[in-house]
Formats: C-alpha cells, sequence, structure tokens
C-alpha cells in the first residue's frame, strides 16, 4: 500500500469530501440501473458504500440464493434475493441473535436456569423434548438450538428473555427492521409455519452476518457435531444427545456453521458460513428442493466465492500526525481513524497498488470535541475511489478565554 499525506484548508476539505460523496452515489446509481450483482467497500465502521458490478454466478437449483463476505457485506451472487419466502428454522438465527446480545447486556449468564413452561414444551417439529417444570442453563439451551434445532428449547428461551414469546417476537421484528431486514416479518420463534411468517434470503444473510461478526462465539455451538444434555425432571435424570442437523460441516473442509431449516412447504433453506484464511463467506439457500441439491448448490457457492475474492484490509493502527489548533488550551490535536478500511476484490487486480491519501486540514479552530471529523483517509487503486475511513479528534479542547491567557502570561513572566 502506498501512502500519501495532503493537509488541506477546511474549505478544500469539504470540497473533496463533496467530491467523494458525489462521485460513490454515481457509481452506486449506475450499479442500481445495470441491475447486475453488486460489490462493496467497507467504510467507517461498516458502511456499505463504492459498488462495482460483477459478471455471472454458479447456476444453482435454489428458488432464491445469496453469497456474501461477511466482514465487508459485499454481495458478491444473487438469486431472486428479494423474494419472500418461509425459512423454516433458518428463524432461529435472529432467536439466537437476541440471545447473545441479553448475554453481552449482562441481562442475565450462561450458567442461569431456564424453566421451561407448558407453551414452551408443547412445541413440536424438531425438538429435544423439554418436559414442563424442567430447567436447564442458558449455555444448554443455545446447545439445543444451535446443533439439534430445538423448537421448545428456542420458545423456552423467548420466554425466558421477554417474558413471552409474542412479546420476544416483537423484538425479532424490531431488530430486523434496525439491520435494514425490510422484507422480512416473524411470527414466531422457531419457524414452524404460521400466516405471514416470510423473509428473503438478502434479509437472512444480514441478520446472519450481524450474529458471526457481533458474536463469533456462536461458532463454538454450531459447528459442535454432536453433544448430550440432562434432563432434570420428576422421573430423574436422563441423558439426551444432540446431532448437528447440518451436515454440510462434514461435507466441505471450511465450513463453519450456521443454521438449517425444513418444513413441507419451506422446502429445503440454509444459511452456511464458511472461512478459508482470512475470508468468511455466508451462502443462504432458500426452497430447495432436496438435501442433495442444497449439498451441491452450497459447495458450488462457497467454491466460486473463495475463488474469485481477495480481502484487502488496512487495520488503520499507524499512528496519524497532530494538527495545530488555533484559540485553544492546547496546541496540537491528537487524531484516531474511524475505524479499519475493508475492501473485497472479484477481478483479480493487484491490490498492493492500492494507495491511501489522508486529507486534513493545516489547522482547526477550538472548541473541539472529541469524535468530531476532522479528516478522512481516501483509498484509490490506479485512480479509481476505493473507499475512505473518517478521522476524528481523539480529544475535547477548548477555547483559550482571557484568564487562560492571562495565567499563561503571569506562568512564563514568573518562571
Amino acid at each position: 500500500m502506498i501512502m500519501h499525506l495532503h493537509h488541506t484548508n477546511c474549505r478544500h476539505l469539504f470540497q473533496k469530501t463533496l467530491f467523494v460523496s458525489l462521485l460513490s452515489l454515481s457509481i452506486v446509481t449506475g450499479t442500481l440501473l445495470s441491475g447486475c450483482t453488486t460489490v462493496y467497500a467497507e467504510n467507517r465502521a461498516g458502511e456499505e458504500t463504492t459498488r462495482e458490478s460483477t459478471s455471472s454466478g454458479p447456476k444453482t437449483a435454489a428458488k432464491s440464493a445469496l453469497l456474501m463476505e461477511a466482514s465487508t457485506g459485499t454481495v458478491i451472487y444473487e438469486k431472486n434475493a428479494d423474494e419472500r419466502l418461509r425459512p423454516a428454522s433458518v428463524t432461529k438465527i435472529m432467536t439466537l441473535l437476541l440471545i447473545f446480545e441479553a448475554l453481552e447486556n449482562n441481562q442475565f449468564s450462561l450458567e442461569d436456569s431456564v424453566t421451561v413452561s407448558e407453551h414452551a414444551a408443547s412445541m413440536g417439529g424438531s425438538q429435544v423434548y423439554l418436559e414442563p417444570g424442567e430447567t436447564q442453563t442458558v449455555n444448554d439451551m443455545i446447545k439445543c438450538i444451535s446443533i439439534a434445532s430445538a423448537n421448545d428449547a428456542s420458545v423456552a428461551m423467548a420466554e425466558f428473555v421477554a417474558g413471552s414469546e409474542p412479546a420476544f417476537v416483537d423484538l425479532m421484528n424490531r431488530k430486523a427492521k434496525e439491520l435494514g431486514m425490510n422484507n422480512t416479518t416473524f411470527a414466531n420463534c422457531c419457524g414452524l409455519e404460521a400466516e405471514g411468517h416470510l423473509t428473503t434470503a438478502r434479509d437472512i444473510a444480514l441478520m446472519s452476518r450481524e450474529l458471526i461478526t457481533r458474536h463469533p462465539q456462536i461458532h463454538d455451538y454450531c459447528t459442535v457435531w454432536q453433544d448430550s444434555i440432562i434432563h432434570h425432571t420428576r422421573r430423574g435424570d436422563s441423558e439426551f444427545g444432540l446431532t448437528n442437523t447440518n451436515k454440510f460441516l462434514k461435507q466441505y473442509t471450511y465450513a463453519n456453521g450456521l443454521k438449517t431449516g425444513y418444513t413441507s412447504l419451506s422446502k429445503y433453506c440454509i444459511s452456511a458460513t464458511a472461512k478459508k484464511d482470512s475470508l468468511q463467506l455466508i451462502t443462504v439457500l432458500m426452497a430447495e428442493p432436496d438435501i442433495a441439491s442444497r449439498v451441491a448448490d452450497l459447495q458450488t457457492c462457497m467454491d466460486y466465492g473463495f475463488s474469485r475474492c481477495k480481502l484487502y484490509t488496512d487495520a488503520n493502527e499507524d499512528a496519524l500526525p497532530p494538527v495545530p489548533v488555533s484559540h485553544g488550551t492546547v496546541a496540537q490535536l491528537q487524531l484516531r481513524y474511524d475505524g479499519p478500511m475493508k475492501y473485497l476484490d472479484t477481478d483479480g487486480r493487484d491490490l498492493s497498488l492500492i494507495e491511501k491519501e489522508l486529507s486534513l486540514p493545516d489547522t482547526v479552530e477550538a472548541p473541539v470535541h472529541e469524535n468530531d471529523i476532522i479528516g478522512e483517509a481516501v483509498y484509490t487503486l490506479n485512480g479509481t475511489l476505493l473507499s475512505s475511513v473518517s478521522i476524528r479528534a481523539a480529544e475535547t479542547i477548548e477555547q483559550a478565554d482571557f484568564q487562560f491567557f492571562f495565567v499563561k502570561a503571569a506562568r512564563s513572566f514568573f518562571l
């Protein structure tokens, strides 16, 4: 990577930022009009901006499909990705996401006990046969959901998190909107057939990406092939075996998740993840006709992604030069990057030729507040804009007043 440092005055910075924004907008507009699959460069802590088209993708038997690179959110291949379909147990990705968020917020711990209700125990379909009044730890409930796709464990956890399954479903739909899952409506937390319980391949990819990037510990559960729990009931304790429903784990070298689904109406669905070196892919397939077809299409999509994709990452851990401050209580402002820059290439370009240019003002005027945007790092390849990362103030600097200058002058005189 080649890096340049460019100082400019505030007006020049504004003009350059406006140019970058307009250029990005023109690329976005052209992509949308072309109808091609889109590729994104990650910008400013995960926002997807620069887009360029890619050519044809793999052939799949699924009614709907989407292949995404996880760290950037790049869509590599899609087929009917916005068609609303039944997701079956792939629904549980959202259930798991909300459970891990609650854990992160210290709402409960993995060792807390969950009591199974009559409603949770009554769930049909895929289950681990929990009984009313039985208790299991949160950790074991997550195992039951992730490995065995247990409907009863999903409902028990929904009630534990939100007080009732309907209240939990409200949280699911709220989170879906937050993630931009605009074509999704959840009616339950486990994926059993219900009126209006629909989503899309694109929306499933969005929630899958959120789960594996924000809560990578999910892989500690969904990659387990076999495990067990102990049923604690009035009749005593008994061991119950768990076997992973995701057979792709055994059929593809790089597979590391995530969630399968099947009903007679939804057919065979999956959101599968695979990691090779630093590259993490998500493949979503919906309404596959049979298991064999689902496995074949998964392998085709993953192989296609790994063969075409090359990920460029700049961690942005280099020290930034301070900027002089006018009329401030401190003479120089310390800076920080807004985050790393990641760019996914699918065209075989030489990413070592990427140039990074720092665009910073000659001076800044106090007051300056921590996290104010001061400039940006702009990345180009052969003159083409790839992405930009904001550069922010790392501290707050107050405006100097008369008292400040008086005290400073007095100290200088006496010392």
